[in-house]
């Protein structure tokens, strides 16, 4: 066997290991169990954003592990909260570990400090990605691991915010699992692994697409203030979601700089809009981006994304060198690898990559082992904001510019009154800040 098969084996099998750990945690008492509430072997979780991401959250993680419990639950919105709970508890998977009384279920602005305080091992953010940075620095202040949900910002200083906050998490021997499932994908693991092991030769371009249809929209109520619009409706408010090109666009962009092997672009041009969502129910983000990103050593990765209904729909990724070319594709096509060393298409099993990052979490928590993607979870979300940086402003944005940059887009004050909505921005017009 050559070394690369070997590693590729190697990779394979610790991630099947890490999966088949969860089933297997019974008869520990390591380091990691130390750490849990009250020193029991009860695994105790909390969810921040009872949003449908977040309600999956909490079932797969429930899922994960045979001694596990949701036992509080925090959300800016009571009925969001209740729904929510309720579809858990009359889950018949994993209805029976959920145990969230009056007393902790928290609601408003400020509830995860209170949900940190209850007495928890581990927390699952998901409520908007404005609001990542603060509640992860919460989360990790109070020892817990966490399962962060992407982006992990939508501005440079919250982006700076992560990377202080995950350094601390590593320096506490603190599990991070971030949100960005392609990366669980067997398939995708498989066929990184071969390009990593220069299947391709010289990558000299990346292709990210992200062609889909219309996404869920809330329509105001008479009685929402604006900042309460705007959170229920916030994937249309850069401030909270950070548009498009970063909150769903990220997936495929974080693909691309796993194959770069975690290297990033030097800087980044491109061009974007909004064609068909002009309502006011859109707020003022984009349906449209497109993004050349350009890397030192000259390869280029061309991104696009779009979000208009009845039209061809595409998610993938591609990768060529100077070997051949690699195809990555969410739901068709499969994992297919076109090179002068000899075709290759994956063929084994089709994994429930959502399901899969909690198995290999609680896996790890369960055998003392530390799973930290702080680095590429928080880069990869600055990738995002450096697109949005240059289709908004129309100009070339560099990597270190994107990272110094002092656009702080936290609101005056999240009390539910008045909040403008922002102009939408104008390439030429708008400045980079």
């Amino acid at each position: 066997m050559d070394k690369k098969a070997s590693r590729r084996r190697e990779f394979l099998k610790t991630s099947t290991m890490l999966v088949a750990g969860a089933g297997a945690w019974a008869g520990t008492r390591g380091r990691a169990l130390a750490v849990h509430a009250g020193g029991s072997d009860l695994l105790r979780i909390g969810l921040v954003g009872c949003g449908a991401r977040g309600s999956g959250a909490a079932a797969q993680a429930l899922a994960a592990d045979p001694n596990i419990k949701l036992v509080a639950m925090a959300d800016l919105f009571q009925d969001r909260l209740s729904a929510a709970l309720a579809t858990l508890k009359a889950s018949t998977d994993v209805g029976k570990k959920v145990d969230v009384p009056e007393e902790r279920r928290f609601v408003g602005i400020e509830a995860y400090k209170a949900l940190m305080a209850a007495g928890l091992d581990v927390v699952l953010l998901a409520a908007p990605p404005h609001f990542r940075p603060a509640h992860l620095k919460a989360a990790v202040q109070a020892g817990l691991h966490v399962f962060a949900e992407k982006p992990v910002a939508v501005d440079a200083p919250g982006v700076r915010s992560v990377l202080a906050t995950c350094q601390q998490a590593k320096e506490k021997n603190l599990t991070i699992v971030s949100g960005l499932c392609m990366r669980f994908y067997y398939g995708f693991r498989e066929l990184v692994s071969r390009i990593h092991d220069g299947a391709l030769g010289e990558i000299h371009t990346l292709q990210a697409s992200d062609f889909r249809g219309p996404v869920w929209v809330r329509k105001r109520e008479p009685a929402w203030s604006d900042m309460q619009w705007q959170l229920r409706n916030w994937l249309y408010f850069t401030w909270l979601s950070g548009d498009c090109v970063l909150e769903q666009h990220i997936h495929f962009l974080d693909v691309c700089a796993w194959i770069m092997g975690d290297r990033y672009p030097a800087r980044a041009i491109g061009m974007g809009g909004r064609q068909v969502r002009t309502g006011p129910e859109y707020g003022h983000v984009y349906d449209h981006h497109s993004v050349v990103f350009e890397y030192e050593n000259g390869a280029r990765l061309f991104s696009n994304i779009r979000q208009i209904g009845n039209c061809t729909n595409d998610s993938s990724a591609w990768a060529v060198g100077s070997k051949g070319r690699a195809e990555f594709h969410e739901r068709t096509g499969g994992m297919n690898l076109r090179a002068a060393g000899g075709n290759w298409t994956y063929r084994g099993p089709i994994n429930n990559i959502y399901q899969t990052e909690h198995d290999e979490m609680y896996a790890a928590i369960r055998s003392g082992k530390t799973l930290y993607h702080g680095d590429y979870m928080a880069k990869s979300t600055l990738l995002g904001i450096l697109g949005r940086m240059a289709t908004y402003t129309g100009q070339a944005v560099t990597w270190e510019q994107a990272l110094a940059s002092t656009e702080d887009l936290t609101p005056p004050s999240y009390a539910f009154g008045p909040l403008a909505v922002p102009p939408v921005a104008m390439p030429g017009v708008t400045r980079f800040r």
